[in-house]
């Protein structure tokens, strides 16, 4: 996976990543190759795409996710929020940093559609057990 990670976001580029899997763009950008999780990778390609059964298949029969305000548990509830809030908003998601944290993998993701002060940048905290999402976490990023 590349992520694309601008100047004013890089400032720990060099802390985060190892040397070898960064690149410096001729804007001052930077990118970064790194490899997530498959369940992680998978999750955005099927909430981007509107795929429901491909995100069902991430999440962990005891799975819980935290957005909005809201719970939801399992992977039918899960998918059910994710489908219906991405495709009524034709919502898209562009990843623009990834780091390990506390055991975590939190990804940093800017939330593009048709909704009210979009694009908006989101933090996933995503825990892991057996290559599955137990826990999904999102915020507004920096909260």
């Amino acid at each position: 996976m590349q992520v694309k990670i601008s100047l004013q976001g890089a400032y720990r580029v060099f802390d985060e990543f190892d040397d070898k899997e960064i690149t410096k763009n001729q804007d001052g950008s930077f990118t970064v190759t790194t490899s997530l999780p498959e369940a992680i990778t998978t999750y955005f390609q099927a909430s981007n795409s509107y795929d429901s059964n491909l995100l069902a298949k991430c999440f962990a029969e005891d799975a819980i996710l935290y957005d909005d305000g809201q719970n939801y548990h399992g992977p039918s509830a899960i998918k059910a929020h994710i489908i219906v809030a991405n495709n009524d908003l034709l919502v898209k998601t562009d990843i623009t940093n990834a780091i390990e944290k506390n055991s975590e993998m939190v990804i940093i993701a800017t939330l593009s559609g048709n909704f009210d002060g979009s694009p908006v940048a989101l933090d996933y905290y995503f825990t892991m057990k057996d290559q599955k999402i137990v826990m999904l976490k999102i915020i507004l990023a920096g909260d």
